[in-house]
């Protein structure tokens, strides 16, 4: 697989990994592991971190069908 395709593929899994997490902070969801409720700040990092990743992916992406 080519670089431009890898970072493309990967700007899209972690897009959608993001929308998931923005998908359940907007809408209040619980998430409860055995007996531990898994607190709201967990989504807002796991929206934070791969969102920082995709926009990384997509600018290499964008950068490398520049050159």
């Amino acid at each position: 697989m080519q670089h431009k395709n890898y970072c493309l593929v990967s700007g899209v899994v972690f897009s959608l990994v993001a929308l998931a997490h923005l998908l359940r902070v907007v809408n209040g969801m619980s998430i409860q592991i055995d007996d531990f409720v898994v607190p709201m700040l967990a989504s807002w990092i796991g929206l934070m971190v791969p969102a920082g990743l995709a926009f990384w992916a997509f600018r290499i992406t964008r950068e490398t069908s520049i050159t």
